[in-house]
């Protein structure tokens, strides 16, 4: 089996796996709505379709009240929200008092764009966002077990007041705290904390009942994600370069044990809806390199669900929910119930420390074992040089050294076969069509030779799983997002130039005129052969620079490792004719 066809076998798999991904994303069906009769009887959307299903509660009688309850509210009548800014030293969010929820958050150290020349402040990105569009907001509120009115519920339509409309942390202040509050006529107060920490993406919210009345208060917290999918733009080709189109898109969540996501496109199944109690948990928003998480207290049992809110509208939006343990407040009596909700970059090897299984959240798939290590050495090599294209060519370095002695049976074996091409040419002029007595010929002169058809199909068996790891880890990983190296703004993007593209071409050539790839090969699969490099051109122009940065040297160290391989068994066989 010859080195280059194998290739060529597993780079169209890769095209067409890309071509398809990009393809589905762009002319796929829309997923089927479900009707009346099959959505939640708890379903009924706001004037604003932010409010979701049924919430459960102390009792299935105090659920069924409390669900509709909160489906039921809407923003009639009701005072004007403000929007109070907050910025710490990593966030700028904006909080709508009504239901205290953040409905906009900045990443201020992560710019929307590289740094460039024209562009040296780049506007930073925007994670959570409250236009219609872009639609992303974290909800949290409190949901009553009793057949109290909607407009009377501390949940995230409620109306909260803060003393501030502007709050910012202090240079030598670790800490800030934004309060807003929340009473009712009764007597019942509740009191909604945000608490940052500089340098930190986690914020802990707090939400302390006062229980004035002369009543027991009776019911849940909840925390919410909601957001809609985002728009897509350009068309298939165009999405073939973007990472963002090509990533996973939609709601995951962490069982205690187990990482579990669920694409857009599969909220209305029925069969794929989150609907359990699980402790320990998590529930999230994934996009690429950055997501939003509700982190309850690791020891406490929330049930968590997923509900798609207006399924049937042009732009429907997607809920995943944490409800906590009954609460119970006499009168007189207060208790405060605790989350935290993480709002910032995916980090590889810091978001297990916040919460277990948040690292979990850089998904790359199947190839993982093979990722999740690559990635620590490129790490450990950037660490080196401070520069992610030097650290990317070390790690082809020491790959290929690790290597070496496989390759060179490979190359050796590939040398051998070239120089036989000339009477494996012979044989296939012989015996014209027989290609049984063909073949016959072609292994009884390889067996005399000493030669190994198969001696190039191990190397690039164990370099295809390189393959798919090293994509992920340059598609997927944070720290190679807008890294630069030399004319290469951002290795995790395709090369602007197709520089590199273009260079891996003429590798190819170069394995080409080193390679027998004509020997004993039909006319078509000589002329496949012949434009491989074009093809390769193409496919490596979608792909990450730093995917093609890794390909482009290794194929020249490959081209000179063949080369040097090729001279010496020229020159050993040279030496036994002489003999």
């Amino acid at each position: 089996m010859n080195q280059t066809r194998t290739f060529l076998l597993f780079a169209l798999m890769a095209v067409a796996y890309l071509l398809f991904i990009a393809w589905e994303k762009d002319y796929a069906p829309p997923p089927a709505r479900p009707t009346a009769a099959g959505a939640s009887s708890a379903a009924i959307p706001s004037a604003d379709g932010s409010v979701p299903g049924a919430i459960p509660s102390a009792s299935p009688a105090a659920a069924t009240a409390a669900g509709p309850a909160i489906a039921a509210a809407t923003h009639a009548g009701q005072m004007p929200s403000q929007l109070i800014s907050v910025d710490t030293d990593v966030l700028h969010l904006l909080v709508d008092t009504r239901g205290g929820s953040v409905v906009h958050a900045d990443l201020l150290a992560y710019p929307k764009a590289p740094r460039a020349h024209k562009q040296p402040n780049p506007p930073p990105t925007v994670l959570l966002a409250n236009d219609e569009a872009h639609f992303f907001v974290a909800q949290s509120g409190l949901v009553s077990s009793s057949d109290t009115a909607p407009q009377d519920q501390p949940n995230h339509q409620a109306l909260f007041q803060s003393a501030q409309t502007t709050y910012a942390l202090p240079d030598g202040q670790n800490e800030l705290h934004v309060e807003l509050t929340w009473q009712d006529a009764a007597g019942l107060k509740v009191t909604k904390t945000y608490s940052f920490r500089r340098g930190s993406y986690v914020i802990g919210v707090s939400q302390r009942i006062d229980n004035g009345a002369a009543q027991t208060w009776q019911g849940n917290a909840y925390q919410q994600l909601l957001r809609v999918e985002p728009p897509h733009t350009g068309n298939w080709l165009t999405n073939m370069s973007n990472p963002e189109s090509r990533s996973f898109q939609g709601a995951a969540w962490y069982t205690g044990e187990k990482f579990e996501k669920l694409p857009f496109k599969d909220f209305t199944e029925p069969k794929d809806r989150l609907d359990s109690q699980i402790k320990g948990g998590w529930a999230a928003m994934l996009r690429l390199y950055f997501f939003a998480a509700w982190i309850p207290p690791t020891d406490q049992t929330d049930h968590y669900v997923t509900e798609t809110i207006n399924p049937d509208s042009a732009q429907p939006r997607y809920l995943i929910r944490a409800v906590g343990p009954a609460l119970s407040v006499a009168p007189g009596q207060s208790i405060t119930s605790q989350s935290r909700l993480y709002l910032g970059p995916n980090v590889q090897g810091t978001l297990d420390v916040i919460a277990p299984g948040l690292d979990l959240t850089i998904d790359y798939g199947m190839f993982k074992i093979i990722a999740v290590p690559m990635h620590w050495v490129l790490s450990q090599f950037h660490a080196i040089s401070k520069n992610w294209g030097l650290a990317i060519i070390l790690l082809v370095l020491l790959i290929k050294g690790v290597t070496w002695k496989l390759t060179a049976v490979q190359y050796k074996s590939s040398a051998k076969m070239r120089k036989l091409a000339p009477r494996i040419q012979a044989l296939k002029e012989r015996y014209g069509d027989d290609k049984v007595k063909m073949q016959q010929a072609t292994m009884e002169l390889y067996k005399k030779e000493k030669v190994n058809p198969m001696g190039g199909c191990l190397p690039v068996l164990i370099t295809m799983p390189v393959f798919y790891g090293l994509y992920y880890v340059l598609t997927y990983s944070l720290e190679l997002r807008h890294a630069a190296f030399l004319w290469i703004p951002d290795l995790s993007a395709p090369d602007p130039f197709y520089i590199l593209p273009v260079i891996y071409a003429l590798v190819m050539l170069g394995t080409q005129w080193l390679n027998p790839v004509a020997a004993g090969m039909d006319p078509a699969q000589a002329k496949m052969m012949k434009v491989m490099p074009l093809l390769f051109t193409v496919m490596f122009a979608f792909f990450p620079a730093g995917l093609c940065l890794y390909y482009a040297v290794n194929g020249l160290v490959g081209l000179g490792q063949q080369w040097w391989v090729t001279h010496h068994v020229d020159r050993e066989q040279d030496v036994a004719k002489a003999v």
